[in-house]
This record gives structure tokens, C-alpha cells and sequence, in this order.
């Protein structure tokens, strides 16, 4: 397709342009040996879901003749208003031909749509949200990205500043060899705690108690970080099914200090390693594939995807003691099956408390995530 072609931006209607929506990456990312095609059944879930907080979403494709060339949403988060009242609007699903025009195009539809509902300032790329994939991959494109986590060119960033965007935030992906040798401040901290810090794993048979406390310690841990926003009982419930699905209890440990709940971790077995090879498809022989390869081969990676520690224990050696005590825990599960390399993600660049303890254990940042800001004056 010629680049003199004309440009078109069209608002996704109807289910063949949801599809072209979905499919987009394909064209964008060919040849990209990084790039793990996502599944097309969950991309279309993802998008069709009846969500309250993104009643106010809208998504685009860009073509060039009857090609398509590029996409972006823009969203209004409800609770993110609600906590913030700072009249920022997203945008997200960011994927484009390497043009100027194209990205022209693109935000400048994003950017109208968010001012015409009342917007000051845009913020992005979230899909759709801060607790899914977020943020534009600066650093790592060497590597394939772990489960609920993006991919990227490297040409985007580039694009971003060009129509005036700028950094606002850099979001940290840590790696860390699972069979590491325990530092000794890691002994030594865990060891003064004593009995005071008991780690378990998820109880299966008290699920939805158990999902209860995730929820209750995660939101605790957080609420104080930039951008937190909540999840709602119908995000964290379908979390709660995938952990279900794809977590051995053992991948999920709690902490508790007297009895109560003081911190949680939950581990994330890689899935993209089980699908990066099905295209997206999952029939008629994926299904089995990925059966097999989450339940018997086990993948080979693992993502520490939620951790926190309540507000009370942080910054203290208590705190310390429970972040310790539980990736120690979790450690030795996953080593037990057959886990070998973790990513920790993400960690704000300015978070110094977890970025020295992380670091203190041997982790080292190997990706690195960008969120944008512009004003919409």
C-alpha cells in the first residue's frame, strides 16, 4: 500500500471491525521474533466486556485505503475521576505503521474525543486500565514480554513526542533468577522476625474468603502509590477465576503478623510461553496444547504480578521481614516446579523502597515502561 494513499481514522462498529481491531498487531509486529501474539478469543473478551467504569470508551482504526494501518482508544475512568477529580482521560491500544501521519491522526481523533467530553489532560497508554497492561515499552525489545505485559517498537516513543507528549511516569520490569543465593540481610531480617511473620499459601477450599483478602491487603498496600485506582468486585472476581485456572495455590502466599493479614504475593506462571507459538488460536489443537503445557510441562518463567504489604508494616523491619519472608516462600515453589527466571512488575521508578529491596536480592531492570501525559488545553 502506497504511503501517498489516503488516510482514513474510522470509529470500531460492529463485530468485522472489532475483529480488525483485534488482528492489527499482526501486521505491525511481522517479523518481530519479541512479539507473542495474544489469543484471539481473550482479545475479544477483553473488549466486549460490560464494564461500568469505561461506560465512556471509544476505539479507532486508522486505514490507509482499505488497509489498516493503525488503532488507539481513548477512555474516561470513572473511579480514576472519582479519586482524582484532575479531569484526566486515557488512551490505550496504541499500535501503528512507523509514520508520522499515521500517529497524527490517530492521537489527534483520541485527543478531540477526550476534550469534547470534558477532559484537561490525557494519560497513557493504559489497556484500559492501571491494574491491566500499561505503559509504552522504552527499554527491552529484545526479550518477549511476560503475561499481562506489552510489547512495543521502538519507533513509538519517538512518535509520542513528536505531537507533544511527555514522560510522566516510567514503570520498572525487574528479572530475577529464581534459584538466587539468599542474601544475608534477607536471612538475618527474616530470622529476627521469628514467629512473628507466618507465611501460607492460598487456601483453594476458602476461595472466595481467600480472594476477599487478596483484594482487602492489595488495595491497602497500594492506595498510597501514584495513579492507584481500585479494582471492582467484578475485575477482581475475574481475576480470581484465571487464578483458578492457571495458579497453583503455592504461587499465591499470604502473610500474616497476630493471626491477621499483612501482605499477599501472587506469582504468575508465564503463560505466552505456552501460547507464543499457537498464533492466537486456540483451535483445533490448541486447547490440548496449552493444557499440556500449563499442567505438565510447566512453563519455564513466572511473573510476580501483585505483591504489597499493608500501610501500617511498610518502611519498617516488620515490613521488611513479611516482603522477605514471602518471596522466599514463593521461591522455593516455583523452583520446585521447575521455575527458573522471574520478572517483578512493575515497580515505580521512583518507588526506592521496593526498587533496594528487589535489588538487595539480585534483581536488575531489564524492561522498561513509559506512561505519557499531554495537556488538552
Amino acid at each position: 500500500m502506497s504511503a501517498a494513499s489516503p488516510l482514513t481514522v474510522v470509529p470500531v462498529e460492529g463485530a468485522r471491525a472489532v475483529g480488525a481491531f483485534i488482528r492489527l498487531p499482526w501486521t505491525i509486529y511481522a517479523g518481530d521474533p519479541a512479539w507473542v501474539p495474544p489469543l484471539l478469543l481473550e482479545r475479544r473478551h477483553h473488549l466486549s466486556r460490560r464494564r461500568p467504569r469505561f461506560a465512556r470508551a471509544r476505539f479507532w482504526i486508522a486505514y490507509r485505503g482499505r488497509a489498516p494501518v493503525g488503532r488507539i482508544s481513548a477512555q474516561i475512568d470513572r473511579l480514576h475521576l472519582e479519586r482524582y477529580h484532575d479531569a484526566t482521560g486515557f488512551f490505550g491500544m496504541l499500535e501503528a505503521e512507523d509514520d508520522g501521519r499515521t500517529f497524527e491522526a490517530l492521537l489527534g481523533t483520541a485527543e478531540a474525543w477526550l476534550r469534547a467530553e470534558g477532559m484537561r489532560r490525557v494519560l497513557g497508554p493504559f489497556n484500559l486500565s492501571i491494574n491491566e497492561e500499561c505503559g509504552l515499552l522504552v527499554e527491552g525489545f529484545d526479550t518477549p514480554p511476560m503475561i499481562l505485559m506489552g510489547h512495543g517498537r521502538p519507533y513509538y516513543a519517538a512518535r509520542l513526542e513528536a505531537r507533544g507528549y511527555r514522560a510522566a511516569k516510567d514503570l520498572l520490569a525487574y528479572r530475577l533468577a529464581a534459584d538466587f543465593t539468599t542474601p544475608d540481610i534477607m536471612r538475618a531480617t527474616v530470622l529476627r522476625a521469628g514467629r512473628a511473620v507466618v507465611v501460607r499459601p492460598l487456601r483453594r477450599s476458602s476461595f472466595q474468603s481467600e480472594l476477599a483478602t487478596l483484594r482487602e491487603v492489595f488495595e491497602d498496600a497500594w492506595s498510597e502509590n501514584w495513579g492507584f485506582v481500585p479494582f471492582t468486585a467484578a475485575e477482581f472476581e475475574e481475576l480470581g477465576r484465571a487464578l483458578r485456572f492457571i495458579v497453583d495455590d503455592d504461587f499465591v502466599q499470604i502473610a500474616e503478623v497476630d493471626g491477621e493479614p499483612a501482605g499477599m504475593l501472587v506469582l504468575l506462571p508465564n503463560l505466552h510461553e505456552a501460547i507464543r507459538d499457537l498464533n492466537g488460536r486456540l483451535r483445533p489443537l490448541g486447547w490440548l496444547k496449552l493444557v499440556w503445557r500449563l499442567g505438565v510441562r510447566r512453563p519455564r518463567t513466572g511473573r510476580v504480578a501483585l505483591m504489597g504489604v499493608r500501610k501500617r508494616y511498610q518502611r519498617t523491619a516488620l515490613g521488611l521481614a513479611i516482603a522477605f519472608s514471602m518471596i522466599d516462600a514463593v521461591r522455593a515453589r516455583g523452583l520446585a516446579r521447575g521455575v527458573r527466571d522471574v520478572e517483578l512488575s512493575w515497580v515505580l521508578e521512583d518507588n526506592h523502597g521496593v526498587r533496594s529491596l528487589l535489588e538487595a536480592i539480585g534483581s536488575v531492570v531489564y524492561k522498561r515502561y513509559r506512561l505519557y501525559e499531554k495537556p488538552l488545553g
